[in-house]
Formats: C-alpha cells, structure tokens, sequence
C-alpha cells in the first residue's frame, strides 16, 4: 500500500512499471486503465437542467451550460452518476419535500425518455447490470437532511423511490444537526452537533440501506455521525483540510476515522475549498457580484433556470478564477495516504460550483485525472479502486448492515 514511505513509494512505482504495456504511452496507458475501470462519481448537480423540457441530455452542450450530457460522460468514460436531489432553505410545511420530488421524478423521466442510453440504478447489482449493458447509470442522493421535514416516514419514502444516500446537512443548521456553513469560517453551533433525533436519523438510515454522508456538516455532526452509525459513512464531494483549510474538508483524524469505519472520502474539485492559490481569487469575484447575485435571486425567485442563464451571463463577462488540477490531484494524493487506497473517490461536484480546474472543466476531461494519478505513481489497480471500485464496496457492505438490521424484530414505531 503506498502509504508516503520511500520504501512504499518505490514498491508501488515499481508495481506501477510492470504494469504498463511496453511502448505505451502515458496518455495512451491513462485511456486504457480509464476505459477498463468502472467511473462512478457521488455528487453532480445536474438534476433541475432534467425539469427544463427544452433540455436535451442526449446533446452535447458546451461546459458553460452544464459540465455533464451523455456524449461527454461517453467520451470521459464515466459510468455511473448519482444526481444530487437538492433544495434550498424554503419556508411552507411540505415545500420542500414537494420540491424533492419532481427532483427524483426528474431522474426517473431522464431515464424514460433515453431508455437504450440511461438507466436507474437502487443497489450494487443494478449499477454492475447497467454498466455491463453499456447503459449510463443514475442514481440519487438527497443533499440535505432538512428535506424529510422531521419525519422519518418521509426519509422512508425517499428511499422507496430509489434515493440511496442523505447529506444529513447542506449548508445551513437544521433542527437535528449542525452544518459547516459554505465559508471560510464555520458557522456557530446550533446544538453542537447531531440531536436524539439526529441519532434516530443516522440508525433508520443504517436500517434502509441509505448511506450516510457527512460532506457539508460540522465537525460535531461529523463525530456523532460516526458513533451513531452501525454502517460505514461516506463524505459525497468533500476534500482535505491539510491542503486547503477550510470547513468543508476534513482532517486527517477525520479521514482516518472514516476509513476505520469502512467509509470512503470522494473528493471535491472546486477550487474554492481544495486550491490555496484559486481559492482567495474565487472569494474576491463572489464579493465583487454579491450585490449583483442578491438582485438576480430577488428577481428571478422561483425560476431556476432565468437565474441559471443570468449567473452564466455575470461569468461569460467576467470569468470566474480556476484552479490548477496538480493542486486538486495534492488532495487524491493525501487521501489515499492518510485514509488508505480502500477509502478514495470521486465527487467532483459538477454544475453545483462555480469554477474547476483548469483540464477538468466537465465529465469528458475525466481521463486527465485518471493520467495525473497514474503520473504521481500509483499503480493500475489503486486508480481503478478511486475511479469507482472503493464506492461499490462501501455501498455493498451498507447494503449488508441493511439486510442484517432488517431481519432483527422490528422496534415499536417512533411517533414523528
């Protein structure tokens, strides 16, 4: 396991050399080992572009519309996609679940209208079927615990209709956990972490088969996560704080105690929480249009896809700094030697930020990546495991704890 050691770093270097196909190039041998692996990312936030009926997934659309369609994840190599299903702060009991809903719909009818192309998966098996069959696989994963609204009745619902992981907090406290916050300062406590029904959350989760995902939430919520937690427990799009501090990341007793639990890091490809020289240069243009964006989100309230084509106009004109992918492979490099090559993914967080790397700009440029690891030294075999592999495990083995919780006799049911 290349674990930083010299020792280490010439072993795996070593194993890396004898791997290779004699005269084979570093981008030819990067394509291959990509076109080989399974590709499977975490966190995309593509989903509300699926409610527009002009929107054309089966279209190749430029990287300032959106960063993934189906002819760039054919031409990336990616396979599989869980759509993030998220909603904003919204006030109106049932709002936000209503909301949740045409996401997940969403979903489904982008898998109806490309039925030969795209297919929906719910577990481990599904996902190795669709990608056997050469179909894009989708699945989803709800970005904020505030959308069941207390109710577990509800979280039950969301799993029914095929949502396999929760971030139990976006970027706000809600009334059972904490957040990070999205800045560079973490928000104050709110209850210093998970509450009771926060813990009931995490075990009803455990029981469905739900994974639990702690990127967005803060270090307490973290920590009472793990405890509660009888299943391994995956960060969906987070990176890490020794190369970039910032609140969204986690720390190395993080990423060492979620790999204890069996869990995997995806990491996060912003620029603004993973590049030290990107990241002041993002905060700087944000500042500059903040008075500009509080206008567009008064006016165009309600409509996703005015305020979408607005903010796109504000970057055509000016921009948005990227980061360099040297600086974001830094990150992949410290995950695998801290948490462990079993413990890595990818959650790029593609149409949910800003900006991002330079070379890594949407799902096509995915290969770049995949040659940028290979390039650092680790073998064949630990970049397959990133590319995908380490996400399917953790998957199945929540699954598992599932099947095992379910054939337990059932507890008296929790009023909510």
């Amino acid at each position: 396991m290349h674990k930083g050691t010299p020792f280490a770093v010439a072993a795996a270097c070593l194993l890396a050399a004898c791997s290779r196909v004699p005269g084979e190039s570093p981008d030819a041998r990067a394509l291959r080992v990509h076109r080989d692996a399974l590709v499977l990312d975490t966190h995309a936030d593509t989903t509300p572009r699926f409610q527009d009926p002009d929107f054309d997934f089966a279209a190749r659309h430029d990287e300032s519309d959106v960063r993934i369609d189906l002819p760039r994840a054919r031409e990336g190599g990616l396979d599989v996609q869980f759509w993030s299903i998220y909603v904003g702060k919204v006030d109106g009991d049932g709002r936000a679940i209503r909301e949740a809903l045409e996401r997940i719909d969403a979903v489904w009818e982008l898998a109806r209208r490309h039925p030969d192309d795209v297919v929906v998966a719910t577990d481990v098996a599904g996902i190795r079927r669709g990608v056997a069959e050469g179909k894009f696989v989708s699945l989803m994963g709800m970005e904020g615990g505030h959308m069941i609204e207390n109710k577990l009745s509800v979280l039950r619902d969301f799993y029914r209709l095929g949502v396999r992981y929760m971030t139990l907090t976006h970027s706000f406290h809600i009334d059972w956990a904490d957040s990070a916050g999205m800045n560079a300062t973490p928000l104050p406590p709110s209850h210093g972490g998970l509450t009771p029904f926060g813990v009931e959350v995490v075990h009803e989760m455990n029981r469905l088969g739900m994974m639990v995902d702690v990127s967005h939430v803060s270090d307490g919520t973290f920590w009472d996560a793990l405890k509660a937690s009888q299943a391994p427990v995956i960060a969906s799009h987070s990176s890490c704080r020794a190369i970039y501090d910032h609140p969204r990341n986690l720390s190395d007793d993080m990423l060492r105690a979620l790999a204890a639990k069996g869990g995997v890091v995806m990491i996060n490809y912003y620029p603004g929480y993973t590049d030290p020289v990107a990241a002041p240069k993002i905060a700087d243009w944000f500042a500059r249009h903040g008075p500009e964006f509080t206008a567009l989100r008064e006016k165009y309230a309600g409509d996703l896809r005015g305020m979408a084509q607005a903010m796109r106009a504000i970057a055509a004109a000016d921009p948005v700094p990227r980061g360099s992918l040297d600086a974001l492979l830094d990150h992949f490099d410290h995950a695998l030697r801290v948490a462990g090559e079993d413990h890595v993914g990818l959650g790029s967080d593609f149409d949910g930020v800003a900006s991002f790397p330079i070379g890594l700009g949407d799902a096509s440029q995915l290969p770049n990546l995949t040659k940028g690891l290979l390039a650092r030294g680790w073998s064949e075999e630990v970049v397959r495991k990133v590319l995908g592999e380490n996400l399917l495990r953790t998957m199945r083995e929540v699954e598992l704890v599932a099947e095992r919780l379910r054939s337990q006799p059932a507890a008296p049911p929790t009023p909510r």
